[in-house]
């Protein structure tokens, strides 16, 4: 699949370039499997931009299996069920096309499905039978995760000598975590039992690599080794935040992490990653509904959320204009939360590359020439620290005895919503983030503030924005700019407000102030 090293799937493809539209494509699959912990869904919408004049979903089974559906979506479709004591059928006709929207909810969370499950299921041999969460979760820890932390002897003597002289748990866990990043890496491995079961922490041991599984079952077994509680938590990964379904118990998710709890509180551990912080966990698992293991049972629980105020990017900076218009800035930027999540993979960039991303970001300054970058990854406080000098020729506009000047160097919004004549789905903003910015301009020697742009002050349910322009003396200004992001979803009705909102804050980005020669 381009990002697993091996697997024992495998899949057809057809390459089709069609001469006309519109065509239909028709699909008659049909599975045989002793295998029934996986029961595929119904979904005749596979994905955006494409119709579906038919679909129908035939499971045929054994009369003493429980099996159990759940109806999502459906509406304004005509969903026709059929059900004997051995089969199931479910058909649905003439679904248009879902075309996405910016900042609307992910496909998931729209598209039509059916999903299915069988109260008693095999997986590769293995046999259960489940009711609810706490009964999975039981499951999956007896016959799937327990007894594969056989860590050689040797490596708990080392791994207790390593946490000798911590006292908390909470120290034990992060000096074992950084341990784990030292000694191993990622590799995507979908084999075995469903690709479900870890591989023995006795073979990442060896090995020094596995996949998530294998990575978090080692983490656990050797947190186990010195004391420290931890649990196996699978989880629908990447930034759409998708949840468990809480009422209906069955084999979902596709990613698995680390859960230790601490002081009344959960502690979430990414055990892929060679650089990402201990505790941090950024968009890729936030704030959703998973699966937590426990030899107890199962129990749904929710990741961090990152707060707004936590998703912050503070700008301390500085610049001068000279006479002729050449700006000579120096700027620091600190970023926590997600903001913080995106920005500390520059760790690792060349300095060619980096170099190339301060001119991207900076793309509204032409000519830029980037003259010092120096980046910290400050890994205890999860914070991003950039300190950039640069300069550009010809940043201000002179006409005649005057000369425009732009007042936001460092931080312009240019980022305007899609606009939607006839918009379909609600505003959903997953994450909200927050930029407190504070710069000192020094105006040319030759000339003086002939003329301000007027203070903004912007409250409503999205956001806040707020600017603020001071005269420090006669050829230095202050200029401040709060620009806060609220996460929420909000109905259909207010995304023409929200696209305002974000059009106001990019004019008002670009405001600039006339000087005058004295």
């Amino acid at each position: 699949d381009g990002g697993a090293l091996y697997s024992d799937s495998r899949v057809k493809y057809l390459e089709y370039t069609p001469i006309s539209y519109p065509y239909t494509v028709e699909f008659t699959t049909e599975i045989l499997n002793s295998n029934t912990a996986f029961i595929r869904p119904f979904r005749p919408l596979e994905d955006y931009f494409v119709s579906t004049e038919k679909s129908s979903y035939t499971l045929i089974h054994a009369p003493d299996l429980s099996i159990r559906t759940k109806e999502k979506h459906f509406s304004p479709y005509n969903l026709v069920k059929k059900e004997t004591a051995h089969e199931i059928h479910f058909e649905v006709e003439n679904l248009q096309a879902l075309k996405p929207e910016m900042y609307g909810p992910s496909f998931f969370d729209i598209c039509p499905k059916v999903l299915v499950a069988s109260t008693q299921f095999a997986l590769e041999g293995v046999e259960s039978s489940v009711e609810n969460w706490n009964d999975f979760g039981k499951w999956m820890y007896h016959d799937l995760i327990k007894d594969t932390d056989d860590l050689p002897q040797s490596t708990i003597l080392k791994i207790q000598d390593l946490v000798k002289n911590d006292i908390t748990d909470l120290e034990k866990a992060k000096k074992i975590y950084q341990y784990v990043q030292g000694k191993t890496r990622y590799i995507s491995v979908q084999v075995g039992i469903g690709g479900w079961k870890p591989f023995n922490a006795s073979e990442v041991d060896r090995l020094g690599y596995g996949d998530c599984k294998a990575l978090t079952n080692y983490t656990m077994s050797l947190l186990k080794a010195v004391g420290v509680k931890s649990n196996y938590v699978v989880v629908y990964s990447r930034d759409a935040q998708r949840d468990f379904e809480k009422d209906f118990a069955s084999m979902q998710g596709d990613h698995v992490i680390l859960n230790v709890p601490y002081d009344n509180e959960n502690i979430w551990l990414e055990c892929t990653s060679q650089t990402v912080p201990f505790g941090f966990i950024g968009d890729f698992t936030d704030d959703r509904d998973v699966l937590v293991i426990t030899p107890e049972g199962g129990e749904i629980v929710h990741t961090k959320k990152y707060e707004v105020d936590e998703n912050l990017q503070v700008i301390e900076g500085s610049y001068s204009i000279s006479n002729e218009g050449l700006i000579d800035a120096i700027v620091k930027v600190k970023s926590g939360g997600i903001q913080y999540d995106n920005k500390y993979s520059l760790e690792s960039e060349t300095e060619r590359d980096l170099d190339k991303h301060y001119k991207n970001r900076w793309g509204y300054i032409n000519s830029i020439s980037i003259q010092e970058m120096k980046i910290k990854n400050n890994k205890e406080t999860a914070e991003f620290i950039e300190k950039v000098s640069f300069q550009a020729s010809k940043y201000s506009k002179k006409v005649g005895d005057r000369m425009l000047l732009t007042l936001n160097a460092f931080n312009r919004n240019e980022h305007i919503p899609d606009r939607y004549r006839n918009r379909k789905f609600p505003l959903k903003v997953k994450r909200g983030f927050k930029d407190l910015d504070e710069v000192e301009i020094k105006i040319p020697a030759d000339y003086l503030v002939e003329s301000l742009p007027k203070n903004n002050s912007i409250e409503n349910k999205f956001g806040v924005y707020k600017t603020e322009v001071t005269v420090k003396d006669e050829h230095t200004l202050v200029y401040k700019r709060e620009f806060t992001i609220k996460d929420g979803e909000f109905p259909k009705e207010d995304y023409a407000a929200f696209r305002d909102f974000y059009k106001n804050v990019a004019r008002q980005d670009n405001a600039k102030i006339a000087l005058i020669k004295s």
